[in-house]
C-alpha cells in the first residue's frame, strides 16, 4: 500500500476555498448518511448510505426505459455525495494533500470554479462511457490532482508505504501522479467494478489540459517547478548536449571549428549556427557586465532574444539587465526580463523587490492592472523596508482608485 502524506511545498496563503470544500462535503455527507443499502432508480450504487431524498442528486444517466433520470444539476451535486466513510475520507484526504497548493495558485474563486468544472467534465466523461449511476468527488479531485501535476511537477511528494514494514520516501510529483495514480491505479490495475475509472481519467484529462492552457496563456504565473518549465529545461539540456557534442566549450564560450567539422552528425547547419551565435552573445554580455557597460549589454540582450526567445541569463546578470532596461525606459522589454527572472529564480532571497518593480512597471507604464495587483500583493506580504512598503501601498491604492 502506498499513500502520499505531504508535499515539499507549502501554500503561501491560507487555502480557504479548499478547506471550505472539504468542510461542506463532510457536512453534506453527515446530512445524507443513512447506514443501509438502497437502490437509485433501480440500480444499486455500491455500498451506498444515502437517505432516500438525496437520490435525485446522484449523477444518473438516462436509459431507454427511464429517459428522465438525468438532470443537469446532477453534474455538480453528485460530487458532494459519498457512499460511506471510506469513500469520503479517501477523496477528502487527497483533496487536502493536493488541493491547497492549487488553491494558492488559482485563488479562492478561481479554485472553486475549477473544482466545479472538474466535477462537470468528469461526470460527462463517465456518462459517455457508462450508463450506471455515480456519486463522489473523485472526478473533481482527479482534476485538482492533474492541475497539481502541471503546476508542481518538479516538487517532491513524501510517500508512506507499508507491506511487511512501514516507511517513507520522497518521489517527484510527475512520477507519483503520472505513473502511479494515473497510469497504474486507473489504467493498469482498474479491476474494481465499483470504481468509476472513466470519471477519474476524464478528471485528470481536464485538470491537465485546462491548467496547461492557463499557463500557456499567462493566466497563471510560471514557476521554476511547473511542467512547462521542466519541458523547457529538458529542451535546453538537449540542445546543450548537441552543442557540446559538436565542439562547443562551455568554459571558454567558443566552438572549435575542427571539432565542429568532426563531430557534427545531426541537425541542420542553421541550428548549429544559432547555438554558436547564442553562445557568443552570452559570452559578450557577461564580459560587458563585468566591465559595467550595462547599456551595451542590454542591447546585446535584445539581440539574444531575437535569436532565441527562451534564453535566460545567470541570476545576477538577468537582474542587472532587467534593471538597466527599466532605467533606459524600455518598459516592455524590462518587464519581460523581470518576468523571466521570477519564472526561473523563485528562490532569490529578495524576490519581493523584483515583484515590486515588475508590479510598478505593469501598473504605471504597461496598463496591466490585474497582473500588477497580483504582483504587488505578493510583494506586500514579504516586504520589510518602510520605503518599499509605502511605494507598494501607493501603487495598490492607485489601482483601487482606478477601479482595477
Amino acid at each position: 500500500m502506498i499513500l502520499p502524506i505531504r508535499t515539499s511545498i507549502s501554500p503561501r496563503r491560507t487555502p480557504y476555498a479548499n478547506y471550505g470544500l472539504i468542510a461542506v462535503t463532510a457536512l453534506i455527507f453527515l446530512i445524507t448518511y443513512h447506514p443501509q443499502q438502497i437502490r437509485v432508480y433501480g440500480s444499486l450504487v455500491g455500498e451506498t448510505t444515502l437517505r432516500p431524498w438525496a437520490d435525485k442528486f446522484v449523477l444518473t444517466p438516462n436509459t431507454p426505459e427511464e429517459p428522465d433520470r438525468f438532470s443537469y444539476g446532477q453534474l455538480v451535486t453528485y460530487a458532494f455525495l459519498h457512499a460511506n466513510w471510506t469513500h469520503i475520507f479517501g477523496n477528502m484526504f487527497f483533496l487536502f494533500i493536493f488541493g491547497s497548493n492549487v488553491n494558492d495558485k488559482l485563488g479562492n474563486f478561481g479554485y472553486l470554479c475549477f473544482y466545479a468544472a472538474g466535477a462537470v467534465f468528469s461526470g460527462l466523461g463517465h456518462m459517455f462511457f457508462s450508463g450506471t449511476p455515480v456519486l463522489g468527488a473523485s472526478g473533481a479531485v482527479a482534476a485538482v490532482t492533474g492541475a497539481y501535476l502541471v503546476l508542481f511537477s518538479k516538487t517532491e511528494i513524501t510517500v508512506m508505504y507499508w507491506f511487511f514494514f512501514l516507511g517513507t520516501f520522497d518521489l517527484p510529483a510527475y512520477y507519483f501522479i503520472g505513473l502511479k495514480m494515473i497510469l497504474f491505479d486507473n489504467m493498469i490495475a482498474s479491476t474494481d467494478q465499483r470504481v468509476a475509472y472513466d470519471a477519474h481519467l476524464a478528471g485528470y484529462a481536464f485538470g491537465i489540459a485546462a491548467t496547461l492552457f492557463l499557463l500557456i496563456r499567462g493566466l497563471i504565473r510560471r514557476e521554476n517547478f511547473d511542467l512547462l518549465y521542466m519541458m523547457t529545461q529538458w529542451n535546453r539540456r538537449r540542445r546543450y548536449r548537441d552543442a557540446v557534442s559538436d565542439g562547443y566549450d562551455p568554459f571558454s564560450g567558443r566552438v572549435s571549428q575542427q571539432q565542429t567539422r568532426v563531430k557534427r552528425k545531426k541537425g541542420t547547419q542553421a541550428e548549429h549556427a544559432e547555438i554558436e551565435k547564442t553562445a557568443e552573445i552570452r559570452g559578450e554580455i557577461a564580459q560587458l557586465i563585468s566591465q559595467r557597460n550595462l547599456p551595451q549589454a542590454a542591447k546585446l540582450y535584445e539581440n539574444l532574444l531575437n535569436i532565441d526567445p527562451d534564453q535566460v541569463l545567470p541570476r545576477q546578470h538577468q537582474l542587472d539587465i532587467a534593471n538597466q532596461l527599466m532605467s533606459m525606459g524600455q518598459w516592455a522589454m524590462s518587464a519581460q526580463a523581470y518576468e523571466r527572472f521570477l519564472a526561473h529564480y523563485r528562490n532569490y532571497e529578495h524576490i519581493e523587490q523584483v515583484e515590486l518593480m515588475l508590479g510598478v512597471l505593469l501598473c504605471r507604464y504597461l496598463d496591466k492592472p490585474t497582473e500588477a495587483a497580483g504582483l504587488l500583493r505578493a510583494a506586500r506580504e514579504k516586504l520589510t523596508d518602510p520605503g518599499q512598503l509605502k511605494m507598494c501601498d501607493d501603487e495598490l491604492k492607485r489601482l483601487e482608485n482606478s477601479g482595477s
